[in-house]
C-alpha cells in the first residue's frame, strides 16, 4: 500500500512523549513489510540532532491560514536501515521555538494556527510530490483536522479521490480545544461548526473533528477503546467515540526493538536475552546502583519507575505508601519530571534513604536504558494508561511490572498467579483497584516472591518471551488502512 502517516512529532526528530516513539516504530515496521511509506512531520530545527542531515528538497507549499498566505519549504531524511521516506514541513514562524507545544509550562497561544496550517501543509505537500497515497495516518489532536480538510477541500485534486484516512488517539485528554473564532483559521465554511463536527461547548475541537470524519479511528489498545466510550474515561468525547461503533479500533502498540533490545543496547554494562537473562541482568544492576551510589547488593530486589511526575502515573499512590514499602528491604530508583511537589517527593525520600532511594529529576535517555535493565521491578500503577511503553520496555528487559489494570496496561501484563506462572502468562503484578492498599499488596507479593529465584526467573522469562515489536500491531494497521482505503476505492470498469 501506499501510506502516508502524519504526526506532530517523530523520533529522532523531536519528541516529548510515545507519540514520537510510536509514529517512527510504526512508519519503519511498515516500510520493513514493502509499503511505500512517507513520514511528514514539522521540521523543529532546535531539536532535530545536530548530526542528522535535513536537506531541502526544491520544493515549496502555499497555506492560506485565516487572512495570512504561509509559504513553507520541505525538507528530506533518511533513517538508518530503513526505507522509510521522511519528510519535513519547514515553517520557521510556527516551528523554530525553544518547544514544541509550549514554553516555561504555558500553551504557544497560536497553537491551533499552527497545526491548522500543518494539517492543510500534509495535503498540500502530498499533492505537489504526487504521493497518491491509498490511506492518510493522522494522529491525534495535531492532525485531527486533516480528514475534515480532505473532504471539504482536496478531495477533488488528483490522487486523493480515493484516499482513506485513519486516527489515532493516543490520549483523549489532549483535544484540542480552542475558542470559536479560531474557526476564521481553519479556512471552512461556518456551516462545521455545529455539535456533529468542530463544535464542542462552544468552542472548537479538533480532535472531535477527527472522530467524526476519519474513516477509521484506532487508540493505541483494545482496552482503552472500550474505556473511552465511557463517561469516566471518555473526556466529554464518549458520544461521539459512541456513534462510531466497529470503525474504533483498539491496537496495542509495539516497540522498536531497534532501539529497545538487551541483545544489543549499547548502553548496558552487559547485553543479554531469555538465554543468560539472570547473569546479565545481575552485571547491569551492579553497574546501575554503583552508578546511583547505592549499595551493590543482589538480594535486595531494586524497583525502578520512568516517568512524568504527576498523579495520572500514579504518582499519588507512590506518596502514599512508598514509607510502607521501604519497610521492606529494598531499594528503589525514580527518574524524571512534573509537578513539583513530587519531584521533591522523590528527593525527600532520597536523602532520608540514601541506602535504598536514588532519584535523579530531569530526564536521561541512557540511565533510562540502564534502569530497564538493572531493575528486578517497574513501577506504573497509573491511574489511566492509554497504552503505556515501559512496561513493554520492563517486559523485554526482563524488568517485572506493577501496574494497575487499566488501558494498555490490562493487554500487556498479566498478574502473576500460580497457574498464569505456569501456563507461561503470568509476567507481572496487577493491582485489583487504584488504591494505596491494593498497591501496597502488589509489592509484598513482588518481594515475596523475589526470594524465590525459580519462580522470579520464570515470570521474567514469560515476559521476555513474547514478540512486543511492531511487526504483530503493523499487520493489523494495515487491515484498517485497507477497510479505510475501501471506502473510497473506485470500483474497476470493464472496458
Amino acid at each position: 500500500m501506499r501510506i502516508v502517516v502524519t504526526s506532530s512529532e517523530a523520533v529522532p526528530f523531536a519528541k516529548t512523549g510515545g507519540l514520537a516513539d510510536v509514529a517512527t516504530g510504526l512508519s519503519r515496521a511498515l516500510a520493513a513489510a514493502d509499503h511505500e511509506v512517507t513520514l511528514v512531520v514539522p521540521y523543529y530545527p532546535r531539536h532535530v540532532p545536530v548530526d542528522l542531515p535535513c536537506p531541502e528538497i526544491g520544493t515549496t507549499v502555499t497555506v492560506r491560514v485565516g487572512q495570512k498566505v504561509v509559504e513553507a519549504g520541505l525538507r528530506r531524511a533518511e533513517l538508518p536501515d530503513s526505507r522509510l521516506r521522511v519528510i519535513l514541513v519547514d515553517q520557521p514562524m510556527y516551528f523554530d521555538r525553544p518547544g514544541l507545544y509550549t514554553d516555561q509550562g504555558h500553551d504557544y497561544q497560536d497553537n491551533c494556527e499552527r497545526f491548522v496550517f500543518f494539517s492543510r501543509a500534509v495535503l498540500e505537500a502530498v499533492a505537489r510530490l504526487d504521493l497518491r497515497p491509498d490511506v492518510i495516518h493522522v494522529n491525534d489532536w495535531q492532525t485531527s483536522l486533516l480528514p475534515l480538510l480532505l473532504e471539504v477541500d482536496y478531495r477533488h485534486q488528483p490522487g486523493l479521490q480515493s484516499t482513506g484516512t485513519v486516527l489515532t488517539i493516543h490520549n483523549l485528554a489532549f483535544q484540542g480545544r480552542f475558542w470559536k473564532w479560531d474557526m476564521l483559521l481553519t479556512g471552512l465554511d461556518w456551516k462545521h461548526f455545529n455539535w456533529r463536527q468542530l463544535e464542542f461547548w462552544g468552542d472548537i475541537n479538533l480532535l472531535k473533528s477527527g472522530i467524526v470524519t476519519a474513516d477509521l479511528i484506532t487508540t493505541v489498545s483494545p482496552t482503552y477503546a472500550r474505556e473511552i466510550c465511557t463517561t469516566e474515561f471518555g473526556c466529554g468525547l464518549e458520544t461521539a467515540l459512541g456513534h462510531r461503533g466497529d470503525d474504533l479500533v483498539g491496537i496495542l502498540n509495539g516497540v522498536d526493538t531497534e532501539v529497545w533490545n538487551p541483545a544489543r543496547d549499547p548502553r548496558l554494562a552487559r547485553q543479554y536475552d531469555i538465554s543468560n537473562v539472570a547473569d546479565g541482568k545481575a552485571v547491569c544492576k551492579t553497574d546501575l546502583q554503583r552508578e546511583l551510589g547505592l549499595p551493590a547488593r543482589h538480594d535486595a530486589p531494586l524497583f525502578g519507575m520512568i516517568s512524568r511526575m504527576t498523579e495520572q502515573k500514579g504518582f499519588d499512590l507512590i506518596a502514599a505508601t512508598a514509607e510502607r514499602h521501604l519497610q521492606h528491604d529494598l531499594q528503589m530508583v525514580f527518574l524524571g519530571t512534573g509537578q513539583p511537589h513530587y519531584e521533591n517527593l522523590v528527593r525527600d525520600l532520597a536523602n532520608r534513604y540514601p541506602d535504598k532511594v536514588a532519584a535523579f529529576v530531569g530526564f536521561d535517555e541512557g540511565l533510562a536504558h540502564r534502569i530497564e535493565a538493572g531493575a528486578d521491578c517497574y513501577f506504573m500503577p497509573s491511574r489511566f494508561e492509554p497504552c503505556g511503553l515501559n512496561q513493554m520496555y520492563s517486559l523485554i528487559y526482563g524488568t517485572v511490572p506493577v501496574v494497575n489494570a487499566v488501558g494498555g496496561l490490562a493487554d500487556s501484563v498479566v498478574d502473576a498467579t500460580p497457574a498464569a506462572i505456569a501456563d507461561g502468562s503470568g509476567n507481572g503484578f496487577v493491582l485489583a483497584e487504584y488504591s494505596p492498599e491494593a498497591l501496597i499488596t502488589q509489592v509484598d507479593r513482588a518481594v515475596d516472591l523475589y526470594r524465590d529465584s525459580n519462580t522470579w526467573q520464570q515470570i521474567v522469562r514469560n515476559g521476555m518471551g513474547r514478540d512486543w515489536s511492531w511487526n504483530r500491531s503493523a499487520a493489523r494497521y494495515v487491515d484498517v488502512y485497507c477497510r479505510a482505503h475501501g471506502r473510497h476505492a473506485v470500483p474497476h470498469q470493464d472496458g
